[in-house]
């Protein structure tokens, strides 16, 4: 695979590996988001509750209080530019 496949099919996994163990399979529920954040981004804003919320309300914008497939590549995506231009 090319690295450009293997960083997506890393990203389809991390995603699987965390959704549906509360809730739907194919979505993040806001504990499973947060668990997301604490052990692959290594934030540490992920233990502050309202912190949490906060990145809740602008991932979910579909407003069914989960994170779908789609809204999670929302975040990536960002988390991606703003490293990349604080790069430059």
């Amino acid at each position: 695979m090319s690295q450009l496949e293997n960083a997506i099919a890393i990203l389809l996994q991390t995603f699987d590996d965390y959704a549906g163990k509360e809730g739907k399979k194919d979505t993040l529920t806001k504990r499973e988001v947060k668990t997301l954040l604490e052990k692959e981004l290594l934030l540490q804003e992920a233990k502050n509750p309202g912190e949490v919320d906060k990145l809740m309300k602008k991932l979910d914008l579909d407003g069914d209080s989960e994170v779908n497939f789609n809204e999670f590549m929302t975040l990536v995506g960002c988390l991606a530019c703003f490293i990349h231009f604080s790069t430059i």
